[in-house]
Parts: structure tokens; sequence; C-alpha cells
């Protein structure tokens, strides 16, 4: 036997055991490589949509388009008719066309989209379109709590503080109060968009919603998004308990600024001008609570969707009829504007 080779009966090699620690540490190194390739930021996700079933995608495109129209001529067409009606240059129509301008914005980042996929067979949605889509919702809806809490407050001051009020809600305070109403819907979001480009996605690229939800793209992520999480309950906690008992103590004193009202007329008037609002909040807050501070495990999926779809493409819907139809002075500028 020629010297520094080992036959199959020989002695052992010196250089077999050497051989297989360098095979093992190869085969930990090529599963290593492996689990580095799973683990690839997904760049492009998949919406599953309102439902799978094909027979259904045509009626929803239909019942969904006629809902984006009416709210877009609804929530767009009241912001021209304020400008216009000199009527209706007051704080309160200054802040109720602000937030026509925030459901407009809501149901225009999620809507499209998903008329376009009731139509298509290709449902994706990149990551870039998924973070703009994301921030353009949670900034309209940051911005639309904060809105529901100004004009609370100028429900307050025209009711419980009348003859003050003209010297407080002057156009400065109004214009001051929306600019921060709408700085804070424009950095809130910003937050938690910094925070997810820290996770990875490589679990799956399909979301199972029809639009890109926060807590739907923690699901996919490798990366643990407990941080992310935790902020998100934290502020959700902050802003919607906050807004919402500062509407809930501004109501509450109007409630008893009316009851001592003597006149009947004064009463029916005053109840006629908050109890609209009074029904925006209730809706508005009612889902994002379901949604977002609820204790424990919460409902399921198909219910999460439902609050979503009410929050997102409802509720905007809604609220130009809420404000405009039991409003006698929006009705009565629609009027002048017509027969003009």
């Amino acid at each position: 036997m020629r010297e520094g080779t080992c036959g199959p009966k020989a002695f052992d090699c010196p250089y077999k055991s050497h051989t297989k620690q360098f095979e093992s540490l190869s085969g930990d190194a090529v599963m290593v490589d492996i689990m580095e390739a799973n683990k690839t930021q997904i760049m492009n996700f998949v919406l599953q949509g309102l439902t799978d079933r094909p027979e259904l995608q045509v009626p929803l495109f239909l019942v969904f388009l006629v809902i984006y129209l009416i709210t877009m001529v609804g929530n767009l067409g009241l912001m021209p008719l304020i400008w216009k009606d000199p009527h209706l240059h007051t704080p309160m129509y200054l802040f109720l066309g602000s937030l026509a301008f925030a459901d407009a914005c809501t149901s225009s980042s999620v809507t499209p989209k998903m008329l376009v996929n009731f139509l298509s067979k290709n449902h994706v949605i990149s990551l870039v379109e998924c973070m703009i889509q994301f921030y353009i919702l949670a900034s309209s809806a940051s911005t639309e709590c904060f809105l529901l809490v100004v004009m609370a407050y100028d429900r307050y001051m025209a009711i419980c503080n009348p003859l003050l009020y003209p010297l407080v809600m002057s156009n400065i305070f109004c214009i001051q109060l929306l600019s921060v109403s709408y700085i804070i819907g424009f950095f809130h979001p910003i937050m938690h968009m910094g925070l997810l480009f820290r996770l990875t996605f490589c679990k799956s690229n399909v979301i199972h919603y029809f639009y890109c939800e926060i807590l739907q793209l923690f699901k996919l992520s490798c990366t643990d998004p407990g941080v992310n999480m935790l902020l998100v309950f934290v502020f959700s906690v902050f802003m919607q308990s906050f807004t919402f008992m500062t509407i809930i103590v501004s109501y509450s004193c109007v409630l008893l600024a009316i009851l001592k009202k003597k006149a009947e007329k004064g009463k029916r008037k005053a109840i006629s001008t908050c109890s609209p609002h009074l029904l925006s909040v209730s809706l508005f807050y009612g889902t994002l609570f379901f949604m977002y501070v609820r204790p424990g495990s919460g409902p399921a999926e198909g219910q999460d969707k439902m609050y979503s779809l009410f929050y997102t493409i409802i509720i905007p819907l809604l609220n130009p009829f809420i404000y405009s139809l039991r409003n006698k002075e929006v009705v009565c500028a629609l009027k002048r504007i017509i027969n003009k």
C-alpha cells in the first residue's frame, strides 16, 4: 500500500475524522444558508379580499362601486358647498368640511384597490403600496379622532358659553385647532411605519384581509413583533381613550346646559345640532375600540373584517348624510346652489 493512503481494511486514516468534521460543518453551513434564504424579505403580498367565492365578485364590485361614488360625491361635494355659501362660513362648518376631507381619504385608501381586486385574478400588492395604504388610512383615522374632539369643543363653547363663543372661536384659533389635528395625524403613523421596517416578512405572503391592516402584517413577520404590537396598543388606548373621554365630558356639559334651558325651541335646536355628532362618534369609536383596544383574543377573523369594513367604508359613506340631511342650514345652502 502506498504511503498516505488508507485501504478499506487498513487502520483508520489520520485525516478521516477531520474529513467528517469538515463535512458536518459544511452541512451545518448549508442548513444555515437555507434557513437564511427562507427568511428572505417578502416584497409582494396577496390580498385575500372579502371573499374567495367567484360568483360574488361582480355583485360585490357593483355594490362597493356605488358606495364609493356616493361617498366621494357626499364628502367632496360638501367641501365646495361650505366654501361657496357665506352662510356656512362658521367654525362648525369649517370643521365639518375638514372631517369630510378625512373621510374621503379614509375611503380612498382602501376602496379603489378592493374594487380592482374584485375584477382581477391578480391580488398582488407590493410592500411599498402596502406601506402607503397603511399610512394614508392611519393618518386620516388619527386626524378624524382629533377633529371629532375639536367639533365637540366647538359645540360646548356654542351652547355653554354663547357670549364668549365669537371671541374664543376666532378664525385664527380654528385654524390652529385644525393644524394640530392634521399634524398629529401626519406624524402618528410615521412611528409605526418606521417600526414596520424592522420586521422581516417571510412566513407567508397572503394577507387574509381586503387591505394592509397592521395587525395582519404582524402575523406574517418572522421577527418578533412584540414591540410593534405593544406600541399599537398603547397609542390606540391613549389616543382613543383621551379623545373619546374629552368628547364625553364636552357633551355631558352640553347636555346639562340644554336641560337648564327654559325655552323648548332652544332645547330642540341644541339637541338637533349635537345628536348627529354623537351618532357619528358612537359609530366611529365603537368599531375602533373593538379592533384595537379590545380585551383578550377579541372577535373572530370574519368579525374583524366586518369592523374594518364598517369604519373604512361605511362610516365615510354615512357621515355626510348624518351631518347634512338633518342640518337645515346645509340643506338650504344646497337648495340655493341648485337654484343658481
